[in-house]
C-alpha cells in the first residue's frame, strides 16, 4: 500500500489523505471539487503551482479557475505560447512577438512574415492554434542548467532569452515544451491545450489582437470596451521610441546599465516627459479663448498629482494662472457614501463625489465670484471649510485632478468647448523579451508598494491585499473614460523598474509565506530580479519618480 499524505484543501474546507506523489489534477479528484470552471491552477503553500505539480509532503492547497486574476495570468500565458507554436509551423523564420495589453486581449506583431500581414494569413493561424488546442498537447516544463538551456534558446532563435538568463546568472532554468516547440514564459502555464477553447485571433491595426475569454463570464469571448485607438495610439509611439534608444526589452536595459550609460537613459527619458507636458501646454493654449478647466485622470499610482503640477508649470509659462483642485477635496462625508454589494463604502464610485458642489462651485469660479473650498478630512471623513477662499483672475485656468475627471458625469453642467481633458496612465515601455510582457498594472503596483510604505506606513502585505480591489474599481470607474481625453500622457520612464527594485525588494522580501498573497511577492520579486540595479541620485526632483521614492521639489 503506498504511502498516504495529508492535504489541507482549502476550497472544501477539509482534510484529505492522498497517495505519496499525486498530482494536482488527481487531488482536486480525490477532494471532490465541483466548479463551474475548468481548475487550472493552485496555492500549495500560497505559491502558485500548475496542476503537474506532484505533493510529497503535506500541504495546505487552494484551487483557482481563470476567473482568479492567477489563473487568468497563466490561461494568457499559455495561449501566448500556442499563438507563438501555429505561427512557427507555418511560417519558420517569423518571429511573432507580443507588445502590450489591449481592453479585450494582448497586441501581437510578426516580424520576417516573408509577405504583408493580412486577415487571410490570421485566419490561417487561428485555424492553427485550434488544431493544436484540439490535440491536447499537454505544457511540460523542464528544469534544468542555466548553460544548458541558453544554449536551448539561441539554437531556436530566442537570443533575448539567452541573454536575460545569462545577465541574471541563474544556475537552473525552466524551459517550456509544447509538442517540440520550446520556448520560456515567467509563469506556469496550464497542464495542456485543452483548456484553452475560448479564444479569438483578428486582424487589428497592421498586427494581431489575441482576445482572451470574458472575465466575469469565461465561456464567452471578453467584449472590446471601445477601439482604445488613443491608447493604442500612444502604445505605438513608445514602441518606436524604444527601438529607437535601442531599450525594447530588459536585457538591452541591463547592458545599458554595464556600459555606465544610465545617467544619460534617465535625462533622456526625463526630457521625453518634459516635452510631453510642454506640448499638452501648447494645446490648451491654442484653444486659451474656450478652455477654462483642465480636468486630469488615471488609475493609481499613474503620477496624476506630478502631472497635475508639471502641467501647471508649463500652463505658467504661457501666461496662465493655474489653479489647482483635488476631486479628494470634494468627498460626500461619510454618512452619505455610497455602499457596494457587500456593504462596504464604495469610495471608488464617483457618487461618493459631492458633485453638485463641486459643479456649483466651479460655475461661480468661472464668473469671478469668491467661493470657499473645501478640505475633506479623512480621519473625521467630513468636509472642512478652514478658509481656503479662490477668485479667479483673467488669465485663470483651473486644473483638476481625480479618478473621476474624464467622467462627464462630474461636469455634466460645464460646456464641453470649457474642457480639455488629460489621462495619465504608466504605459509600460519595456518587455522582458518578445513573448513575456510587463503588465502596466504591475508597474503601477510596484510604484504604490514603495509609495505606501514611504508616504502612508503601509506594508507590501496591506498593499498587495488591497490591490485586486482598486484593480476592479478602475476596471469600474477609471479605464471606461480613457478614450475621452484629448491627450494622454504616458507616466512610465524607461529605467524606473531599475530603481524602485531598490525600494519594492526588502518590503516584497518581508511578505509572510502565511499570507496569501505571499504569491505575488514571489511573483514579483522574481521579475525584478531580472532588472540591473540603478540608482536615483541622478533623477531630478520634478519627476514623476519622485512621487514615489521622495525628494521632491513639489508639495503634495
Amino acid at each position: 500500500m503506498s504511502e498516504m499524505i495529508e492535504i489541507i484543501c482549502r476550497n472544501t474546507n477539509s482534510k484529505i489523505l492522498v497517495p505519496f506523489g499525486s498530482t494536482l489534477s488527481e487531488v482536486i479528484k480525490f477532494a471532490g471539487i465541483d466548479s463551474e470552471h475548468q481548475m487550472l491552477g493552485a496555492y500549495v503553500n500560497n505559491k502558485v503551482r500548475n496542476l503537474n505539480y506532484k505533493v510529497y509532503m503535506p500541504k495546505t492547497v487552494e484551487f483557482f479557475d481563470i476567473i482568479n486574476p492567477n489563473g487568468r495570468r497563466m490561461y494568457a500565458m499559455s495561449l501566448m505560447f500556442v499563438f507563438y507554436k501555429a505561427t512557427k509551423e507555418l511560417y519558420p523564420k517569423s518571429e511573432p512577438i507580443i507588445f502590450h495589453s489591449m481592453s479585450n486581449g494582448y497586441y501581437a506583431e510578426i516580424k520576417n512574415l516573408g509577405t504583408e500581414l493580412n486577415k487571410d494569413i490570421v485566419v490561417q493561424i487561428k485555424e492553427k492554434m485550434q488544431e493544436i488546442i484540439k490535440n491536447d498537447y499537454p505544457f511540460i516544463t523542464k528544469n534544468m542548467p542555466g548553460i544548458e538551456a541558453m544554449e536551448i534558446f539561441k539554437k531556436v532563435g530566442l537570443e533575448n532569452k539567452a541573454n536575460l538568463m545569462k545577465a541574471t546568472h541563474k544556475l537552473y532554468v525552466d524551459v517550456d515544451y509544447l509538442d517540440g516547440t520550446v520556448n520560456h514564459f515567467y509563469y506556469p502555464l496550464v497542464r495542456s491545450t485543452s483548456l484553452l477553447n475560448v479564444f479569438d485571433l483578428v486582424h487589428f491595426n497592421g498586427g494581431l489582437l489575441l482576445v482572451m475569454p470574458d472575465k466575469k463570464d469565461p465561456n464567452q469571448l471578453l467584449k472590446s470596451r471601445n477601439k482604445q485607438e488613443k491608447i493604442f495610439s500612444v502604445f505605438q509611439e513608445h514602441k518606436d521610441w524604444v527601438n529607437i534608444l535601442g531599450t525594447p526589452y530588459i536585457s538591452d536595459l541591463n547592458k545599458v546599465v554595464d556600459n555606465k550609460e544610465h545617467i544619460k537613459l534617465i535625462q533622456v527619458s526625463e526630457a521625453l516627459h518634459e516635452k510631453k507636458y510642454s506640448q499638452i501646454a501648447d494645446e490648451i493654449y491654442k484653444r486659451k479663448d474656450s478652455v477654462k478647466i483642465v480636468l486630469l485622470s488615471g488609475p493609481s499610482s499613474s503620477g496624476k498629482t506630478t502631472s497635475c503640477r508639471r502641467i501647471a508649470t508649463q500652463l505658467s509659462v504661457l501666461g496662465f494662472h493655474p489653479i489647482q483642485l483635488s476631486l479628494d477635496d470634494y468627498f460626500l462625508d461619510r454618512e452619505f457614501t455610497p455602499k457596494d454589494e457587500n456593504g462596504n463604502y464604495d469610495f471608488e464610485s464617483i457618487d461618493a463625489l459631492d458633485i453638485e458642489l463641486f459643479n456649483n462651485q466651479i460655475m461661480q469660479m468661472l464668473n469671478g465670484e469668491e467661493v470657499s473650498i473645501p478640505r475633506f478630512d479623512f480621519i473625521t471623513g467630513k468636509k472642512i471649510f478652514d478658509g481656503r477662499k479662490i477668485k479667479a483672475n483673467q488669465n485663470a485656468i483651473f486644473i483638476v485632478e481625480g479618478i473621476h475627471g474624464l467622467n462627464p458625469k462630474l461636469t455634466a453642467n460645464i460646456d464641453k468647448s470649457q474642457k480639455y481633458n488629460v489621462f495619465i496612465s504608466a504605459l509600460t515601455q519595456i518587455s522582458v523579451d518578445e513573448h513575456n510582457l510587463i503588465s502596466t498594472s504591475d508597474n503601477r503596483l510596484i510604484r504604490r508598494i514603495v509609495r505606501d510604505f514611504s508616504y502612508r506606513g503601509y506594508s507590501a502585505t496591506d498593499t498587495l491585499n488591497r490591490w485586486q480591489s482598486v484593480k476592479e474599481g478602475e476596471e469600474k470607474h477609471i479605464f471606461p473614460y480613457q478614450e475621452n481625453a484629448d491627450n494622454i500622457f504616458n507616466s512610465s520612464l524607461l529605467y524606473e523598474l531599475g530603481v524602485l527594485k531598490n525600494y519594492a525588494k526588502p518590503l516584497l522580501g518581508e511578505v509572510p509565506e502565511s499570507e496569501v498573497c505571499y504569491s505575488e511577492a514571489k511573483r514579483l520579486l522574481r521579475f525584478l530580479a531580472n532588472f540591473r540595479t540603478i540608482d536615483d541620485k541622478s533623477i531630478p526632483p520634478t519627476s514623476v519618480m519622485r512621487e514615489f521614492l521622495g525628494g521632491s521639489s513639489f508639495e503634495y
